[in-house]
């Protein structure tokens, strides 16, 4: 079973990353669907019994954010795989004026994410890690990770 976090701000990408790359084979769960963390937690321990893979797609911004998962799904048979998605604050806030409705965001939600954005590492218990970046052409660029910003 493959647990899938995406990380980065939000209008980042990771909603249509997870479209185009795993739609098909993932279940995505994010807290905008779900509310609160315990319907969260209900289910992805339901995920965990029937071995469904999983992304997890919220901004996942802190260790101690992502670190919530590990702990719920700390078991052999789960691979955890991590993408961080480029998050200039510039680009998501251009990005965010193009959505409408309750899609858009307060401009502080964004600024108050990026003040607290800690890159991942393998030490916090993910199996792969990779870098995600956006084209002009706002196509994505995967890169596996190198414990650095690129």
């Amino acid at each position: 079973m493959e647990v899938i976090l995406l990380i980065g701000l939000q209008a980042s990408g990771k909603s249509t990353f997870y479209q185009e790359y795993f739609s098909t084979s993932h279940l995505r769960i994010n807290l905008d669907m779900l509310h609160t963390r315990n319907k969260e937690k209900q289910l992805l321990q339901t995920c965990l019994e029937i071995s469904q893979s999983v992304v997890i797609d919220n901004t996942n911004p802190t260790k101690l954010d992502r670190q919530r998962y590990f702990q719920l799904l700390d078991r052999a048979d789960v691979t955890f795989i991590g993408y961080y998605f480029q998050s200039k604050l510039a680009d998501c806030l251009k990005r965010n004026q193009q959505r409408s409705g309750k899609a858009r965001l307060p401009e502080i939600a964004l600024k108050s994410t990026a003040s607290k954005l800690e890159l991942p590492s393998f030490d916090e218990g993910f199996s792969q890690l990779y870098y995600v970046t956006q084209t002009e052409d706002q196509a994505f660029e995967i890169k596996e990770w190198e414990n650095e910003v690129q």
